[in-house]
């Protein structure tokens, strides 16, 4: 069908009330799962084709995260569905409220491509337990993935209920000019500017995550082992093609030659002397992508890496010392296996250099000194981050995901990611037994000192 008939079909199906029942949305949500785990080898291969991720970087990252959201909902989704109760005012008695979420309607749910299966399921699963229909446009970038993606949903579902939608950013741009009753748009800045603009015309709600330069602070009293082990760790997932991978880093200078030596050692570790020749090292997504993130190396600055492979569009894990913010690589968010390392001895030497560059996703912090992180966690605006960590806040259901200004607006994952494709509706309950007669007109002196004493 043709988007709008699509869409239509959509909002009538929507209207039929089904996809209110708990019943109804437990059942889709376990056939989805179905025809993943039917589709699991298919799903892995595809990843292995359009970013060369091994099996287990894809299980770990992609279809795990996929797995746990579906398990969260299908055992929560009733608990989530209920009425929770609400304080009335003296003024309403007698009388009882309660908040209840309602779904939005017919969703547009829009992927990218550098977690082309998990960044569409998951979003997916939230708006199918919160009650909508959704149309779903994976990345055409990753086009293997896409093909996936597109025959599991129209084996798990009727296209008036979830349907996928193929094509590129021309179709794309497009799409957001329809009516949808809510938009869940994950990627970069400038197609989540259009998104937004075409949401404010229609008046529609939209979910945006976008990126960001996210930083990662060492501290003096930081574990240099271990904390080179997790920023390889994260910066490295899909090598560096991550929207919450830390960017760039601000090491105290006690502590930055220790820091880099153990850094080398770590990536050595993980992916040997030569990354470029080993088939569980992810390549960039295209030939663009590998240019770009290419023109951010500096020799001149590069102290460990810099290699390439044209053939295979892969990118030796890189470090860059010495930079300052007139380098290209710390102009833009890197979106590859970069990393500079920046100094930086104070909080305000944090705060000053973080504050150069817009919002950012995530932030970390290596430190033994738990009060200085909180000091910086409550300062510094960001959308999620981790202490002692990085990348591994989006695997906890409770804390939700999402950035703040330019680096998106609402979250989801979990409960939240249940609530992000709700409205909650707020209802005042009241009862027949009595009726306050100050409220009426006509209006007297007595009924005003009424009214004044019970809205205090």
């Amino acid at each position: 069908m043709e988007i709008s008939e699509t869409l239509a079909a959509q909002k009538a199906f929507f209207q039929s009330g089904k996809t209110l029942d708990a019943q109804f949305r437990i059942n889709a949500l376990k056939g989805l799962e179905r025809e993943i785990r039917a589709a699991e080898g298919e799903i892995l291969e595809a990843l292995r084709k359009d970013l060369s991720k091994s099996r287990f970087e894809g299980y770990m990252t992609e279809l795990g995260m996929v797995y746990a959201e579906l398990r969260f909902m299908i055992a929560n989704v009733r608990k989530l569905m209920r009425a929770r109760r609400a304080k009335t005012p003296l003024s309403q008695f007698p009388s009882k409220g309660f908040c209840l979420p309602s779904p939005y309607g017919a969703a547009l749910i829009v992927s990218p491509w550098n977690y082309p299966f998990q960044l569409t399921m998951v979003p997916l699963i939230d708006c199918i337990a919160a009650g909508n229909c959704a149309l779903v446009k994976p990345s055409a970038t990753s086009a293997e993935t896409a093909k996936a993606i597109s025959r599991i949903l129209q084996k798990a579902f009727p296209p008036e209920y979830v349907a996928p939608v193929t094509g590129g950013r021309e179709e794309n741009a497009r799409l957001f000019e329809y009516k949808f009753d809510v938009i869940f748009f994950t990627g970069g800045k400038e197609t989540g500017r259009h998104a937004a603009k075409c949401a404010a015309e229609n008046l529609t709600p939209v979910i945006l995550e976008l990126g960001g330069k996210s930083p990662c602070i060492v501290t003096e009293d930081a574990n240099l082992r271990l904390a080179a082990r997790r920023i390889a760790f994260g910066k490295l997932l899909n090598a560096g093609q991550t929207c919450v991978a830390p960017d760039y880093l601000l090491v105290h200078p006690k502590v930055k030659a220790p820091l880099l030596l153990a850094l080398e050692e770590e990536i050595v570790k993980m992916y040997g002397e030569d990354p470029l020749s080993r088939e569980d090292y992810p390549k960039m997504i295209g030939r663009r992508q590998f240019d770009r993130v290419l023109s951010l190396i500096d020799p001149e600055k590069t102290v460990f890496g810099g290699g390439y492979d044209e053939k295979t569009l892969k990118i030796m894990p890189t470090l860059l010392e010495n930079v300052s913010f007139d380098d290209a690589a710390m102009r833009e968010e890197i979106f590859g296996p970069v990393l500079p390392v920046m100094e930086a001895e104070t909080l305000d030497d944090i705060k000053s250099a973080i504050s150069r560059n817009p919002t950012p996703l995530a932030l970390y912090w290596f430190g033994k000194d738990k009060r200085a992180a909180m000091r910086a966690v409550r300062e510094i605006s960001f959308g999620g981050g981790c202490i002692n960590d990085t990348v591994v806040h989006l695997t906890a259901h409770d804390l939700g995901f999402g950035g703040v200004g330019e680096s998106g607006t609402g979250a989801y994952h979990g409960a939240r990611g249940f609530f992000a494709f709700s409205h909650i509706k707020g209802i005042l309950s009241k009862s027949e037994t009595i009726d306050l007669p100050f409220r009426y007109a006509p209006a007297t002196p007595a009924k005003e000192k009424a009214v004044r004493k019970y809205m205090k």
